[in-house]
This record gives structure tokens, sequence and C-alpha cells, in this order.
């Protein structure tokens, strides 16, 4: 495809998303009204369904179909990172270097990290409850593995990070979460539809299966971030273009 072919379809398509988009804008309530029907109904849906996170409420209910594209998104991200980033036929493998840390940092490092596998952990859990969830907890969990990063060097982190384990729970977490919508869908009518006891309000078994799918969500996000990252660190610290140093 030319250079020419190439912009002129993306004026077409550039005009024809405007066009929509300024009829879209025409129907939206006025900005500094009294009138929020948006945000009324999604508050009414989250007490309806005794989830106390409107946010979750949203995400798994009233847009679950787009949490799952973005799901989906970070899912791929990993796979093309997997592909793009494999070894090319002139770069060698090698073993990593040991690294001096700082006795501070490694204390640091390593009091923080426990706490914020726990505060990740809590984040996921309660995702129903209060500011927080799957996507969220996730980033926390994966940023705790790298503390070990920081708090020693590169091959700790490996030994921390069993990248085959972190490819299947991936892989299982994004599916669990389709397959939980879809089973939803058979029974209820409507993908990610609640087929689960609703529980008590502002409780932690509360939300119905909203629990559920932030535990989903923080596998998949927590996984599929540190071997993102894995894969980036591996290039930057083992790989060289030269071949002189020894394989691993």
């Amino acid at each position: 495809m030319s250079a020419r072919t190439r912009l002129l379809l993306f004026a077409v398509s550039a005009l024809a998303l405007g066009i929509c988009f300024a009829l879209s804008c025409r129907e939206l309530p006025r900005f500094g009204g009294a009138s929020h029907p948006y945000g009324d109904r999604a508050v009414a849906a989250a007490l309806s369904r005794r989830t106390a996170n409107v946010i979750s409420s949203v995400n798994f209910d009233l847009r679950g179909f787009d949490t799952l594209g973005e799901e989906s998104i970070l899912f791929a991200t990993v796979m093309g990172a997997t592909l793009l980033l494999r070894l090319a036929r002139d770069e060698r493998q090698h073993a990593a270097a040991s690294e001096d840390v700082l006795p501070t940092t490694r204390l640091l490092g390593t009091v923080l990290l426990p706490i914020t596998v726990l505060v990740g952990v809590y984040v996921v859990a309660h995702g129903q409850l209060s500011p927080g969830g799957g996507f969220q907890g996730g980033v926390v969990l994966a940023t705790a593995l790298h503390l070990g990063y920081v708090a020693a060097d590169y091959r700790v982190l490996r030994r921390l990070r069993p990248l085959a384990v972190l490819d299947v729970a991936d892989s299982l977490a994004a599916a669990s979460f389709t397959a939980m919508g879809v089973a939803g869908l058979a029974a209820g009518g409507a993908f990610l539809k609640n087929v689960l006891p609703l529980g008590t309000f502002d409780q932690i078994t509360s939300g119905g299966m909203v629990p559920l799918f932030n535990a989903a969500v923080g596998v998949e996000v927590a996984s599929g971030l540190i071997v993102l990252v894995a894969h980036f660190l591996d290039q930057a610290v083992e790989v060289t273009g030269t071949g002189t140093q020894e394989d691993v």
C-alpha cells in the first residue's frame, strides 16, 4: 500500500469517526448541569447487585464486554512482546553478572516485598468493596516481585519468577474470565451476568461474581506484566549481539 493510499484511507476513516463523534456529543447532557443520568444508573445498578464499589460494578456489569477487550489487549501485548523479543540469529544469551546493592536498599526492598504482596492481594480481594480491583491489584503484585531485583540483583529475580508457570497462569486467567462471562450468557441471557448469590452489602462475600472476576483479572494482569517486563529485562541484561560471552 502506497503512502498516498494510506493517507486517503486515514482521511476517510477520520472523517467518518469525526461525524459519528459529533452526532453522539449532541445527545450528551449539558456540561455542569444537574442531570447525571449515567451516574445515577450506575449507582442504582451497583446497589441492586450489592457491589459497594460502583467502579467494579461498571467494569464487570454495565461495560463488562469492554473489560474483556481491555484484558485481551494486555494478553495480546504479552504474546507480541514474546514473539518480537525472542533471540535473533545474531544474538546470544549469557549469564547476568552479580550486582552490588547498598545495605539500606537491600533492607528496604526485603521489608517492602512481602508488604507489597499483601497490599496487592488485599486490593484484588476487596475490589468489590473499595477502590481497586483486579487491574490495580495485579499491577501491585507485579511490582512486588520486581522489588527482588531492586533489593538484590537480576539472578534473584530470575529465581523468583517462574516464567513457564506465569505464562500458563496468564492464559488460564484470561480464559477463565471469558468462561465466566459465557456461563452468565448461558444461564442469564447476558455476558457476565451474575449467577451467584449476591451476599450482604459491604461484606467481603458480596457482589456475586464480581470477586471472581477481580481474581481472574488480578492473576492475568500480574502474570502478564511480569512476563512482559521479563522479556525487556532479558534483552537489557542477558542478550548480546556479539556472541563473545559465555552462553547459558
